[in-house]
């Protein structure tokens, strides 16, 4: 029992005399949440009333949001009209079925009610004395996608923000265990489609250029394994240490899968970690199609997942697992001279449970993993196989009607739910034809039906398409394909 101070209780106001600072009434709450909810199933509902992308310039962004911090309240009712005129009107809608740029995020609602639940409940997920059954849920997820990639038993994980962090993670894990920390020697290799993360997050790390080492890729956009292994061989004979591979599964420009049973054997022949980047590709794997592509995943020492690509979860949730969960937690251990003396009740109740911020570089992190594990649940696997199907399908869709117009040249075919073309433009110069390119990108994106960009292969751009929304459908994609052809016709 706690000993009480009469004199001090006696000065102390009623708490029912104060009032909370940040409290709304439950009346207030209701109406703050029926509102907001009925602006989320509009936006579901009519997404595809809605043009695909809009953007305003800064001077009008300035104009129509920023204001001085005031003093006193502003109704609620208020900000929600000011969002929903401004603010979620002028931002492009990666999860509409017609987005088909970048790499689309085509969420779902129940995982939205997840995110919704996660920050109403305030869940901290940084260690299992905090949160045992939000952990255990974690777990859980990454155990079906462990085992989905073909991991064994003794693989764990962890749900970060998104690709780019994973990737930086997973090279502190490969460096901390395979190098013991830095090495101003050490190499890592990676092909010239790898996502600009991965250089940035090398760079972050204290990798300078000679040690970030791009490898070419063939004329598949595949990374070039006898270039690898010519470069690994002359880095040695230069007293380089190179000691790690990252894989593609799935690039953002492509789609390509780079040869992953070869680049499996070279590493193991090499003594090499090999890390998989599948951040847009790895979640194909519940797929049939998806795991034929992806073989040689489950060969990994090290995968980056994306459930916010193709397992259509709202932004943002990345992944990395790794094939021993053990080094994980060498790799971002804290050690003993680091004082986290805050966490001495944790370290000393909880020896043997997974504790998050050890196997990642967050100590707070929210319980990302309860949309992936709402929506997986609230479906079933099927649904989610049938949805990265229609990717494949609306993809495969695109290719033909490409082919049969005879208007356009196929860069790289479907494969991973992408495709590139260019305009044939008969008798046009190559720089013609690039110019075109980008003319035809922007009348796209004003028309607002659908948005296609282009990106750069072999040094020319080329129109791109992403279709993995599942609800995404061939008539769209026609109607899309109609509109380009009209607005490259216009020269």
């Amino acid at each position: 029992m706690y000993a009480r101070d009469a004199s001090l209780l006696v000065s102390l106001p009623s708490p029912h005399s104060v009032s909370a600072p940040l409290q709304l009434s439950r009346a207030d709450m209701q109406a703050l949440g029926e509102r907001a909810l009925a602006m989320v199933i509009g936006h579901h509902e009519g997404i595809r009333e809605q043009p695909t992308t809009t953007s305003v310039s800064r001077d009008e962004a300035m104009r129509l949001v920023h204001t001085p911090l005031s003093e006193g309240p502003t109704p609620p009712a208020e900000l929600l009209d000011l969002l929903a005129r401004d603010v979620f009107p002028n931002a492009f809608r990666a999860d509409h079925p017609r987005f088909y740029a970048f790499v689309p995020s085509p969420s779902n609602f129940v995982s939205a009610v997840g995110d919704f639940l996660t920050s109403g409940h305030n869940v901290f997920s940084g260690h299992w004395l905090a949160s045992s059954a939000a952990s255990q849920i974690e777990l859980t997820v990454l155990d079906w996608l462990q085992r989905a990639c073909g991991l064994p038993e003794s693989a764990g994980g962890i749900f970060v923000s998104g690709g780019s962090m994973a990737n930086l993670s997973a090279i502190v894990v490969a460096r901390e265990t395979r190098l013991g920390g830095h090495d101003p020697q050490s190499v890592v290799y990676y092909s010239d489609q790898t996502h600009s993360s991965m250089s940035k997050g090398l760079r972050v790390l204290g990798f300078n250029k000679p040690q970030r080492r791009m490898v070419a890729t063939d004329d598949a956009f595949r990374m070039d394994v006898a270039a690898l292994e010519a470069a690994i061989a002359a880095d040695r004979a230069n007293g380089m240490r190179p000691f790690c591979v990252v894989a593609n599964a799935g690039t953002t420009n492509t789609g390509a899968v780079d040869p992953l049973p070869a680049l499996a054997d070279l590493c193991a022949r090499e003594g090499l970690w090999l890390h998989v980047d599948g951040a847009y590709g790895a979640a194909a794997v519940l797929h049939p199609r998806g795991a034929a592509a992806l073989e040689g995943l489950d060969r990994a020492d090290s995968i980056t997942l994306d459930p916010h690509k193709w397992l259509f979860q709202p932004f943002e949730i990345g992944c990395l697992l790794v094939r021993d969960a053990r080094l994980m937690k060498q790799a971002f251990r804290v050690e003993e001279d680091d004082h986290a003396d805050y966490l001495a009740d944790v370290s000393r109740h909880i020896q043997d449970d997974v504790n998050f911020f050890e196997r990642g570089i967050q100590l707070t992190r929210s319980f990302k993993a309860l949309k992936v594990w709402l929506s997986l649940r609230t479906f079933g696997l099927a649904a989610f196989r049938d949805a990265i199907q229609v990717g494949f399908d609306v993809a495969d869709f695109a290719q033909q009607w490409l082919e049969a117009s005879g208007k356009w040249e196929l860069v790289t075919p479907s494969q991973m739910g992408i495709l590139t073309f260019r305009w044939r433009g008969e008798g046009m110069s190559n720089e013609a034809i690039d110019a075109l390119t980008a003319r035809t990108v922007d009348r796209m994106r004003e028309d607002g039906y659908a948005t296609v960009m282009s990106t750069i292969l072999r040094g020319r751009p080329a129109l791109r398409l992403c279709p993995i929304h599942w609800d995404a459908n061939t008539d769209e994609m026609a109607a899309t394909l109609e509109r380009l052809t009209r607005f490259a016709e216009m020269g």
